[in-house]
């Protein structure tokens, strides 16, 4: 199964800088744990020029200390090129404000959100989501192109947090 992991479930999964509730943080932690295990049939998904990676590194440690979200961000770049557990795609930025990948159509998602949904259109991954609203408010959006979104806090991101 292939999944694009929003930066938010890394973050939340770390357990700093959140309004995550503790029952969210715990989905996020058994999620990247499950997910970057060696028993895992999950395949995670990334863009060729590291725009996923690079918002992670925004957030997220090299050193994969202290926390789950860390160590799954250190998984991710030890194994982007091994091709086993990570694959890499290519994405198309176009210039255009209502749309901002080819494989997009126009939509109102944040433009921060967008790499991850033109990635998982390019294959037809799910996103794998905690407490970004985005993700619930342009529910109809992802449906029309055929992408699911898991909900790992589905009672945290249903509106804006404060």
């Amino acid at each position: 199964m292939k999944m694009v992991v929003d930066t938010n479930v890394a973050v939340v999964a770390n357990g700093r800088n959140t309004h995550a509730k503790l029952d969210c943080q715990i989905n996020c932690i058994e999620f990247l744990e499950k997910a970057t295990s060696k028993e895992s049939r999950i395949k995670l998904i990334l863009d060729v020029d590291g725009l996923i990676i690079g918002e992670y590194r925004n957030h997220l440690k090299f050193s994969g200390q202290p926390g789950v979200g860390d160590a799954f961000f250190k998984f991710l770049h030890d194994h982007m090129h091994l091709r086993k557990k990570v694959q890499l795609v290519s994405i198309t930025k176009i210039d255009n404000e209502q749309q901002g990948y080819a494989e997009l159509p126009r939509n109102q998602l944040d433009p921060s959100d967008r790499k991850f949904l033109a990635v998982a259109v390019k294959t037809r991954a799910r996103i794998v989501n905690a407490v970004d609203a985005d993700w619930h408010q342009q529910i109809e959006l992802t449906k029309s192109l055929g992408i699911s979104v898991l909900q790992l806090c589905p009672k945290q991101g249903t509106k804006l947090q404060p």
